[in-house]
């Protein structure tokens, strides 16, 4: 029996100031984290039951599946990600160091590490399927750490990854994670929506989010008004406009535009809607060999360009916006009136669809001051690629119905799931000799969860005003039983139904504490217990005990030998 003279339970009237999103002030508050350093938290015994409580769910789905869990080095030597080419290119940055005159980092993805361990052993299709995973600690260099658990330095996560045959094996694999985590997040009543997304820095496609739809997300995602398509903002679509058909003659008007520079500035000098614009940004992209050339990306002025769409596109090495001098170099104009008329072959030049609906337009003239109207793609430039390039926005047209308007919302990435194929088997030789004898690498998947955020999203979740409201799979403690006097015969009373509690599963707490029964009152909604027990004055006087339920307020008041039962009966719903 656990008793609450006996834990550490520091609860604060106030959140500190720094504390914006409820999660993390109810956390806070509650006395189950506090930060040791911007983006680094220690879990306190509360808050470590929860992550306890979290991860358990969470182990035994992936055990349900099939998974095996091992445990891997935080230290990871920077060789293996070296083979694989991300020592460099990761995002946000590695968090290197030196070790004895050698290069590591601290994990922040374990693929490298675990396709390592797989080839060490791997010889045989015989030792295939085989799903391998962890929870442990991760460290991402966050440049800009926010929201208490939700985005941190320091974190906590399940991540797994799958081995097989060949696409077909993989696709089983893939399933049964996408399925144990379907049924991760039923048992935390967390109403999660699966988004398409990007993989990323880690490669792959059939990439699904799992996101938590709350006003105070950190990731943008798009929902239809009429189907279930559903994106994250980094790969959101519509459907491309029809293109127009170019007038075969005429030419661009030069006009001199000085010191507008933006959209805004060469509208009003010209008094044309950004509708009418088209956008020119020019980037440097880097192959592996370390050879660079320009790319240039055209948008309709009223559109923002998507980096990952393009980046997606490029797959260089290295893509970035092309500096001063480099736009200079390419366009003998300053920054500010780049435009595709002109541009040196050298450039590829990649174009939304909705640059192709658009005709008459006005683009950058590559001389300063000035811009050209009345430029049509095909008669005064060429387009290399026509590509989905576009930022989706509220009110663009589903992609999937093509009748539905896409509804912009704001949500919390929890897990997801994507198949990597065979990068980095091939880079870290996790080969297998086939039934014909052949060496083949490892068709692998990968499949992560954050169990630190879903902590921050079961508050985001489940709060009211007066404190978190916890999931029964997911609480420090199922039942609090609160002793509102501390007279010997009133204690022992509480004891007792404690302890029959514990004998029929639950996890109990005794609040024994010397405190006035206000103060347990808002310590037990503020940590959130889910089930009450009340023994105090009526216990004594009258022989009843309330019991109440934290989610819906809904309370009993039964015989003292009713009390296991109206827990039983709470809990159902709790």
């Amino acid at each position: 029996m656990h008793r609450a003279s006996r834990l550490h339970l520091p609860t604060l009237r106030k959140a500190p100031a720094d504390a914006k999103l409820a999660s993390h002030q109810l956390l806070m508050r509650g006395g189950f984290i506090r930060p040791l350093a911007a983006g680094v938290f220690s879990y306190l015994p509360l808050g470590f039951r929860v992550l306890q409580r979290v991860t358990g769910v969470v182990r035994e789905e992936m055990d349900r599946a099939g998974a095996q869990e091992i445990l891997l080095p935080l230290l990871n030597p920077g060789e293996v990600w070296k083979r694989t080419g991300r020592w460099d290119s990761f995002r946000p940055p590695l968090m290197k160091l030196e070790v004895g005159g050698a290069d590591f980092c601290l994990g922040p993805t374990q693929e490298e590490p675990c396709t390592d361990l797989a080839a060490a052993d791997l010889s045989s299709y015989r030792q295939l399927p085989m799903t391998l995973y962890q929870i442990t600690q991760k460290f991402r260099n966050e440049l800009r750490p926010r929201g208490g658990l939700v985005r941190t330095r320091e974190f906590i996560m399940k991540d797994a990854y799958s081995f097989d045959v060949d696409n077909d094996a993989l696709d089983v694999s893939y399933q049964a994670m996408y399925e144990a985590y379907v049924r991760v997040m039923q048992r935390l009543r967390l109403p999660t929506v699966i988004v398409h997304a990007d993989a990323g820095s880690m490669g792959g496609w059939g990439t699904l989010e799992f996101m938590l739809v709350t006003p105070d997300g950190e990731d943008t995602l798009f929902l239809c008004s009429r189907c279930d398509y559903a994106a994250n903002a980094e790969c959101a679509t519509s459907p491309p406009p029809a293109p127009a058909s170019p007038p075969a003659d005429g030419k661009p008007t030069l006009v001199e535009t000085p010191n507008a520079r933006t959209v805004e500035e060469v509208c009003r000098q010209l008094g044309c809607a950004p509708t009418l614009l088209v956008k020119t940004m020019l980037y440097r992209a880097t192959d592996g060999a370390g050879a660079g050339r320009f790319v240039a990306a055209l948008v309709r002025g009223d559109r923002e360009l998507n980096e990952t769409k393009l980046a997606n596109h490029v797959r260089a090495a290295d893509l970035r916006m092309a500096t001063v001098a480099e736009i200079e170099e390419a366009t003998r104009a300053p920054q500010g009136f780049t435009g595709p008329v002109g541009l040196s072959d050298t450039v590829t030049i990649l174009a939304d669809p909705e640059v192709l609906a658009m005709t008459g337009f006005v683009v950058g003239a590559n001389r300063a001051d000035a811009h050209l109207t009345g430029v049509n793609h095909g008669r005064d430039f060429s387009v290399h690629e026509v590509v989905d390039l576009r930022q989706a926005v509220e009110g663009d047209r589903c992609p999937r119905c093509d009748a539905g308007e896409l509804q912009q919302h704001r949500g919390i990435e929890l897990a997801h799931v994507f198949k990597l194929g065979t990068k980095y088997a091939v880079d870290l030789h996790a080969v297998f000799a086939d039934e014909a004898g052949q060496e083949r690498p490892a068709v692998m998947g990968c499949y992560g969860l954050g169990i630190s955020r879903v902590i921050a999203a079961l508050v985001e979740h489940g709060h009211d005003q007066d404190g978190i409201v916890w999931p029964l799979e997911a609480a420090p403690y199922d039942v609090a039983v609160l002793v509102l006097d501390l007279e010997p015969a009133l204690l022992e009373t509480a004891e007792q139904f404690a302890a029959a509690a514990e004998e029929q599963g639950f996890d109990v707490l005794l609040d024994d504490r010397d405190l006035r029964p206000g103060v347990k009152f808002k310590d037990a909604d503020l940590i959130g217990y889910p089930l009450h027990v009340v023994v105090g004055r009526r216990t004594r006087d009258e022989g009843v005990v309330e019991v109440r339920r934290r989610r819906d307020r809904a309370e009993r008041v039964v015989p003292t030998d009713g009390v296991v039962e109206a827990l039983r009966e709470l809990a159902a719903e709790a």
